[in-house]
């Protein structure tokens, strides 16, 4: 059995997840199965998968026929997953060649919690900006109110307590929060997460999505989401005007968004 299960979704991703195949591939661990599953793709990434499988017989690609989103993509991977610990990781992100090997060390060293995260460094597929994305070493229940307090691609679970947490949950709102949803659910059980202080993960920024407005329906899905992990956490009602601020956000210009946004993420 590998200790360690990494877990990835990929949805046309052909042309872009070489690269963070490779940097799992490259990892100074070496006991892991890379679960790679096919989201209904319409391009060649499957028959990638199968390529990648034939290099490194600890690739394991599987499919979803339909294209079902990331959140029942990352549970099928687990129904496949005999791992002790579940790592995820992203198709356009980097491992760092130390991350696994970090990360798997904190948690056999400290059993109180239930998975470990990093901080990260910004990139927008030209430039490795020093800056980092900075997150709070340890995280307690009134951290998540403003935002989530992890970088999900850099996270490692311990495969028993996101189980024991129902994985991923799949519903009309969670659409692009399924981490953050989930962070907050196991803290509500009384699991806890720890950032190791060091860039594990190279995290990738697209400038250019970043132009573009999210659609008021995900913002309005956010906020659900935050009603109902506020709740679990005891943080209502004083939690109520974090609720609102995804509509909020979403009320400003498009243009300013960005700048804030831009300013924010990469310092130039």
């Amino acid at each position: 059995m590998p200790r360690v299960s990494i877990i990835m979704g990929v949805y046309n991703a052909a042309e872009r997840m070489d690269e963070a195949i490779k940097s799992i591939i490259n990892q100074t661990f070496t006991d892991w199965e890379f679960i790679i599953c096919d989201d209904g793709s319409t391009d060649n990434t499957y028959y990638r998968l199968l390529e990648w499988s034939k290099i490194d017989k600890r690739i394991i690609p599987i499919k979803n026929e339909t294209n079902k989103g990331l959140a029942a993509t990352l549970n099928h991977c687990i129904t496949y997953a005999r791992g002790e610990y579940i790592a995820r990781m992203d198709d356009d992100d980097y491992s760092y060649p130390h991350r696994l090997e970090k990360q798997v060390e904190f948690l056999d060293k400290n059993k109180e919690y239930a998975f470990c995260s990093s901080i990260a460094l910004l990139y927008d597929g030209d430039i490795t900006y020093a800056p980092q994305m900075n997150k709070k070493e340890k995280p307690e229940a009134k951290d998540f109110l403003f935002t989530s307090c992890f970088i999900h691609p850099a996270t490692v679970f311990r495969a028993e307590e996101l189980k024991k947490a129902g994985c991923y949950r799949v519903a009309k709102e969670i659409t692009r929060t399924e981490d953050y949803d989930l962070f907050m659910r196991m803290y509500a059980m009384g699991m806890k997460g720890y950032n190791i202080q060091e860039p594990l993960l190279r995290y990738f920024v697209n400038l250019d999505a970043m132009k573009k407005k999210r659609k008021y329906r995900h913002r309005i899905d956010e906020a659900i989401v935050r009603y109902k992990g506020f709740k679990a956490l005891g943080l209502l009602p004083k939690g109520l005007p974090y609720v609102f601020k995804p509509l909020i956000v979403g009320l400003i210009p498009k243009n300013i968004l960005f700048m804030i946004k831009n300013k924010k993420y990469i310092n130039r």
